[in-house]
């Protein structure tokens, strides 16, 4: 789901709310998330997860196309753990096509996005 589809979902499910003012509550509601992320608060929603900032430390890695040593800065990063009630929402829908399988490969683990979009094991 994109962020335009979201605002799709709850024009619908508002209907006495127009639909510009349906997306300046979404907005309202990421611009006061990361805001608070900004300000280095934890973020938690209940049976959903909680989104906090973690801080890699600077490290030396290397550059995969030549080998070539790169010096990586520091960075705070935004992670988001995933609620007891949402992943169990989730684990117990046969919606996508997932085998119980593939989502027990990742079971006691906990799953963070990060600013770019990429998933990582944390």
């Amino acid at each position: 789901m994109t962020k335009s589809g979201l605002i799709e979902e709850v024009a619908k499910r508002t209907p006495h709310i127009s639909k510009k003012d349906t997306e300046v509550v979404v907005n309202t509601i990421f611009d006061a998330m990361i805001e608070s992320l900004r300000g280095g608060d934890r973020i938690e929603i209940r049976g959903f997860g909680s989104f906090q900032v973690k801080i890699r430390e600077a490290r030396d890695g290397r550059n995969p196309k030549t080998g070539e040593p790169v010096h990586i800065s520091a960075k705070r990063t935004p992670f988001f753990k995933v609620g007891k009630e949402l992943k169990e929402m989730v684990d117990s829908s046969p919606a996508g096509g997932a085998t119980s399988e593939g989502s027990q490969e990742n079971e006691g683990q906990d799953t963070a996005v990060t600013a770019s979009g990429d998933t990582v094991a944390s």
